[in-house]
C-alpha cells in the first residue's frame, strides 16, 4: 500500500508505534504480549497500534500456532526513510552527514558543529557498547 507523506507522518506521529518498530527492530518477531509488557500498555492498545501499523505495510504477521509474532517489513520501512528524507530540511538528504541547511543558517557554527561532534561520538560508543556485548555473547 502506498501512503501519502501525511498519512505516513499520521501514523508514525504516535509514540507508541514508534517505540513497537523500534523494539521489533530491536528484538526481532514478539507477540502482542510481549510488546504490551515491554511497553507497559493494555495487550488492546497495542493489537490497535499493531492494526495501524500493518495497514500502513510497516509491519507484517504470521500465525504460528497459538502464537502470532509481528515482524518489522524492512521495504516499506526503507520507502518510509526516503519519504521522511524527501522533506527532511537539514540538507542530509538521508545520508546522516552534516545537515548542510542548518550549518548554512547557524549564527556560531563552530558550536553547532561541536554539538553535532559530541552527538556522533555518544552514537559511536553506544555501537562499540553493543559490538562487545555481541563479542562476548559469541
Amino acid at each position: 500500500m502506498i501512503l501519502s507523506q501525511a498519512e505516513m507522518f499520521k501514523i508514525l506521529g504516535v509514540e507508541n508505534r514508534i517505540r513497537i518498530i523500534e523494539l521489533l527492530k530491536e528484538k526481532g518477531p514478539l507477540g502482542v504480549n510481549e510488546l504490551s509488557e515491554t511497553l507497559g500498555v493494555t495487550p488492546s492498545a497495542v493489537s490497535q497500534h499493531l492494526k495501524i501499523l500493518r495497514h500502513a505495510g510497516l509491519v507484517r504477521n504470521e500465525r504460528n500456532g497459538y502464537w502470532v509474532p509481528y515482524k518489522i517489513n524492512e521495504e516499506a520501512l526503507e520507502q518510509c526513510k526516503e519519504l521522511l528524507s524527501k522533506v527532511c530540511s537539514c540538507g542530509c538528504k538521508g545520508t546522516g552527514q552534516i545537515r548542510e541547511g542548518e550549518l548554512n543558517t547557524a549564527p556560531n557554527k563552530l558550536a553547532l558543529l561541536k554539538d553535532w561532534e559530541k552527538e556522533l561520538q555518544r552514537e559511536l560508543q553506544e555501537v562499540k557498547c553493543r559490538i562487545e556485548d555481541l563479542t562476548k555473547e559469541k
